[in-house]
């Protein structure tokens, strides 16, 4: 007994550490979205004792370790160099992977009791957020602007900006949020934050959020639909996004007048286009070993910071050894996803893997925060899954 009175402490302290999370991510989410690097290093921070690895982690463990240490290599030859910490990318990756991993491990190791509280308290703090969206979207962005009247006056502009980009947040993590919530209540639940998402990116013109309300409830269908076959045809479909994007470019180029596609785009999409031109270019004189760790940077005016594109920036700063770890990443953890039966937890996870792939092409795959999302991705996951005994000795 004496020995299990640790464990039971631990499995509170995480339990809580989690509850506190799931009452910042709506608030985050809406207020603060670079804030889930903090939030989600902070609760691997608070919860290192229960890190574990176990024997069906360690290919992902493997994977996600080497590429860290190619990432690292590549900086050798990186044209960028970073003049303080806070720009230092490898760096910060090297803290975020144990942190991000601990963060993960301490849904498992939590209290299921506590981890059942942390995922209504999750669910009903989305439901709100989603309302917030709508009515931001009713009222042009009033709320957000007077909380900033008492702290930093905001230009109109800028303001709507930022309320569109928290519907990246929501628009990503619905599926697996609303799960939380008492079966009865998870329809209305997920329907508010649809809701809100809709309407506040239509509002504000973020395309990528409306896109994923259609993708994400098409992938969870069919994973839902085909258990076994589909998680792994997602998976092969994402192996091949990573390790095929530099030949789709090229062929759009080579077959098409690709000029015209981007004059035809809207103007956003027009210059997400022409980084993609340029990019292919620098892959195709580096393929293998790529130009370095954050070079993408470094080849502007053609580039503006990243490709916004993250098979193609992988590619470019990794080179062809990059995309395989990454491609190997997406395909093992896809396929974990297949199940005899069907499963709303894997149904969700699915659409939430989904809708973070299609939100690739707007942020640079390195920034904290995103990165971040996606360890919450895997945190939800485990919490929604029902805990089993290993999971008090394992990951």
């Amino acid at each position: 007994m004496a020995l299990e009175q640790p464990r039971d402490r631990l499995a509170t302290w995480c339990g809580r550490v989690l509850i506190v999370a799931a009452m910042a991510v709506p608030v985050l989410g809406w207020l603060a979205p670079l804030g889930f690097a903090v939030m989600i290093g902070l609760v691997g921070l608070l919860c290192l004792p229960a890190v574990r690895i176990s024997d069906e982690d360690r290919p992902v463990a493997l994977i996600l370790a080497s590429a860290l240490v190619w990432a690292a290599v590549s900086t050798l030859w990186s044209p960028y160099h970073p003049s303080k910490p806070g720009n230092n990318t490898i760096l910060k990756l090297a803290f975020e992977l144990p942190l991000y991993w601990s963060a993960v491990s301490a849904t498992r190791r939590a209290d299921p009791a506590l981890r059942a509280r942390a995922l209504r308290i999750l669910a009903w703090g989305c439901a709100v957020f989603g309302l917030v969206l709508a009515a931001e979207a009713a009222t042009h962005g009033a709320l957000y602007k007077a909380l900033h009247v008492f702290y930093e006056p905001i230009r109109d502009d800028i303001a709507e900006a930022n309320i569109g980009h928290s519907t990246f947040v929501l628009g990503l993590i619905w599926p697996l949020a609303a799960l939380g919530a008492p079966a009865r209540l998870r329809p209305w639940l997920a329907l508010v934050m649809f809701a809100g998402v809709a309407w506040a990116a239509l509002t504000f013109g973020d395309d990528a959020p409306i896109l994923s309300l259609v993708l994400a409830p098409l992938t969870a269908l069919v994973v839902w639909r085909w258990p076994t076959t589909a998680p792994r045809v997602l998976a092969a479909a994402a192996v091949l996004l990573f390790l095929a994007m530099p030949a789709l470019i090229w062929a759009m180029r080579h077959f098409f007048d690709y000029a015209a596609l981007q004059a035809a785009m809207p103007a956003t999409d027009a210059k997400r286009m022409d980084y993609w031109s340029h990019a292919l270019d620098w892959i195709a004189r580096q393929p293998l070993r790529g130009w370095g760790l954050d070079a993408s940077r470094m080849f502007g005016p053609g580039i503006i910071l990243h490709p916004h594109n993250d098979p193609l920036q992988i590619w470019m700063e990794l080179g062809a050894i990059g995309a395989v770890a990454a491609a190997a990443f997406w395909g093992v953890t896809l396929a974990r996803l297949s199940r005899p039966a069907p499963s709303l937890v894997a149904a969700a996870t699915a659409a939430c893997a989904a809708v973070y792939l299609l939100f690739g092409v707007n942020f640079g795959v390195w920034q904290e925060w995103w990165l971040a999302l996606g360890a919450l991705i895997a945190m939800l996951c485990v919490l929604n899954t029902p805990s089993r005994p290993a999971d008090s000795s394992a990951v």
